[in-house]
Parts: C-alpha cells; structure tokens; sequence
C-alpha cells in the first residue's frame, strides 16, 4: 500500500471519529428518541451540536476531493515525497479543523480548510506533471 493510500484510510477513520461525535451531540442536543426515527420533521441543530454537524459535512466533501487525488496519484504511480508530505497535510489540517471549527475562533478554520485543500489540489496538479 503507497503513503497516500494509508493515510487516506487515517482519514476515513477520522471520519468515523467526526461521525460518532455528531451522534453524541446531536443526540444530546435533539433525544436519543428522535435520533432512532425518521426524522421526517428536520430539527435544525444549533451551538456546539450544529458545529459538530457541519465540520462532519465538510469533511464528507473534502474527503471526496483527497480520495480522488489519493487514486490518481496511486494509480498513476505517481507518488512522489511531496504527494506523500500533501497527504499528511491534508489528515493534519482536517484533524485541527474539528477543534477549530468547534471552538468558532474567527478564520482559524477557513486557514486550515485551505491547507487541506490546497494539499488536495498540489496532489492533483502535481500527478498531471
């Protein structure tokens, strides 16, 4: 398995960390009631709970963007020491974001989305060369 692909799968576990805190506090915050049912009528989570929620769903988009970089690079044989220092910038800045974003200290967040991405886009551009 390459660098890039071990740390994907870091990154998908992290994901699983994101998921279950979203449960934990979105089940705080709605009932364990409501979290067992359909929930047909949406209830809107707010605060820490809805912080929680919306870093997970912004991991889940990021997380599509790095897989595909991660198999192109793979794929393409292309890895290279900086696709591997791309990858560990990008698991690094999306575990830092969940803290960041949770604590809603201004632009802390919107500073590391940017290293992840641009690590994600840097592996992109970086297997087209």
């Amino acid at each position: 398995m390459t660098p890039e692909l071990t740390i994907l799968t870091y990154a998908a576990l992290l994901q699983f960390a994101q998921l279950a805190l979203a449960i934990l506090f979105g089940d705080a915050q709605t009932g364990i009631k409501y979290g067992a049912s359909a929930r047909d009528t949406p209830k809107p989570l707010t605060g820490l709970a809805g912080r929680v929620d919306r870093a997970l769903n912004n991991h889940y988009a990021a997380l599509a963007l790095f897989t595909i970089a991660v198999l192109i690079v793979t794929l393409g044989d292309q890895s290279t020491p900086l696709t591997i220092n791309c990858a560990w910038a990008y698991l690094i800045a999306r575990a830092l974001y969940v803290p960041a974003y949770i604590s809603g200290i201004p632009y802390l967040r919107s500073i590391i989305w940017t290293v992840a991405t641009g690590a994600t886009l840097t592996m992109l551009i970086t297997a087209l060369i």
